[in-house]
């Protein structure tokens, strides 16, 4: 894969991520504030969802976005190091199709 395609790709993923953890961020406040002032019993409500798991939900998918962010940074960091598509494990290079399908892939599919 050209460096310059990778890098690109690599900030566009990285972007995404972060448009979707600010979302996510705006998600989590909607959650607080519909929750605030009102005097319900979310916890046995049999109706649906708690506030509680909406929260963890929200969380969890921050959280994967806050790893998505990490994971983008640090292919970025290979890419600039000249390390790009070289397995950590072997040293073999990463296949290209695994790189298009996975560009923050650090190991090849035999070790990952």
């Amino acid at each position: 894969m050209d460096e310059d395609a990778a890098r690109v790709g690599l900030l566009a993923l990285r972007a995404e991520a972060l448009t979707r953890l600010a979302d996510l961020g705006i998600s989590r406040d909607d959650v607080v504030q519909a929750s605030q002032g009102a005097n319900i019993d979310d916890e046995h409500d049999p109706e649906g969802s708690t506030i509680a798991y909406e929260r963890a939900l929200l969380e969890a998918l921050a959280a994967s976005a806050r790893a998505r962010i990490a994971d983008a940074d640090a292919a970025l960091e290979r890419l600039t190091a000249g390390t790009y598509g070289i397995c950590e494990v072997c040293g073999e290079p990463i296949g290209a199709e695994r790189l298009a399908a996975r560009p923050i892939a650090s190991r090849c599919l035999q070790h990952s």
